[in-house]
């Protein structure tokens, strides 16, 4: 059921990623990237992985393109892709900017929500094309991730950052 979408008005709070202790130097002091760092990669990535698992429980990763906006990411598949069946029998996946070195991957469940002017005019500005173009079935998928993780890859030991949304 579409709902509408909220903007984040508060910057999360940055925490220690999960991790054994061993992955952070000893003794040293966190320098957790910035929220901001994080959504300006999501904001301008071109590429980003979704991975979701299938129906019989192996993993499935796929590039698309997509929008960060308002606090949310939007992308579109056809629902009888494999990504499309993946997410209707299980829509928790995650989702991975195209950046090895400075990654910024969410987690969470997608909704299929309805195709807006909003959402079509940032995809036309990233992309030079609108959704709502795309011969049907268009099925827009909106991830409100759970939980954010980044880094910077030259100093994952004290910057590896986690927010909970």
């Amino acid at each position: 059921m579409p709902t509408k979408a909220t903007k984040r008005t508060k910057t999360p709070t940055a925490m220690r990623p999960d991790m054994p202790i061993g992955y952070s130097a000893s003794g040293a002091k966190m320098k957790f990237v910035p929220w901001s760092f994080a959504e300006q990669r999501l904001t301008r990535s071109h590429n980003y992985w979704i991975c979701s698992t299938r129906p019989d429980g192996r993993p499935h990763s796929a590039p698309v393109w997509g929008v960060w906006l308002d606090g949310a990411f939007y992308f579109s598949t056809d629902p009888d892709s494999h990504k499309g069946r993946n997410l209707k029998a299980n829509p928790a996946i995650s989702v991975h900017v195209d950046s090895g070195d400075e990654p910024v991957i969410l987690e969470g469940r997608v909704e299929v929500v309805k195709l807006d002017r909003k959402i079509d005019a940032a995809y036309h500005r990233k992309y030079k094309m609108h959704l709502k173009d795309m011969p049907p079935p268009v099925t827009v998928y909106r991830l409100r991730p759970v939980t954010v993780l980044a880094w910077r890859e030259k100093t994952f030991g004290t910057s590896a950052t986690k927010w909970k949304l």
